[in-house]
């Protein structure tokens, strides 16, 4: 794991490769816990039989949960200290390449791609990739954007 200890570490990130986290198992509880809370209970990810009938291998994780999976996967790969709050800022362009069947792993490949800094901290570009083992081609690619917000930074407010 990468530890990044303070603002200068945070902007000799550009361009670093961070590695791969270890493989995570879709298993089906864990779709069945995601639809429920999303209220997305499309039955090709609860119900192997109609998914069989829509030409998948059984029932598979929503797309939104492959993506959902990046933070606990991104603590894996770094911990940043000494440079104040992390927040999710976004994504600048995702896609779900192929869907991930229950039963299989995936696993998250990290490259920080930009380091901006700013008056509320730095704002740090990372291509995600997520692996589906066995296959050479990626269940999601993403560029999502992480702002950690230094202690001298404005505080939230809400509008």
């Amino acid at each position: 794991m990468l530890e990044i200890d303070g603002d200068d570490a945070v902007r000799a990130l550009a361009g670093r490769d961070l590695g791969a986290s270890a493989w995570h198992e879709i298993t089906q509880e864990r779709v069945a816990a995601f639809a429920a809370a999303t209220d997305d209970f499309e039955q090709i990810h609860l119900d192997a039989d109609h998914a069989r009938s829509m030409g998948l291998p059984g029932t598979i994780g929503h797309g939104l949960f492959t993506l959902a999976l990046g933070p606990k996967m991104l603590y894996e790969l770094w911990t940043v200290t000494g440079a104040g709050l992390g927040l999710n800022y976004g994504f600048e362009r995702v896609r779900f390449l192929q869907p991930v069947p229950v039963g299989g792993r995936v696993r998250m490949r990290a490259r920080v791609t930009d380091v901006t800094e700013s008056d509320a901290g730095f704002r740090i570009a990372l291509e995600q990739t997520f692996e589906l083992e066995g296959s050479d081609r990626p269940a999601c690619v993403a560029d999502a954007v992480v702002l950690y917000r230094g202690a001298a930074a404005p505080a939230l407010t809400a509008s």
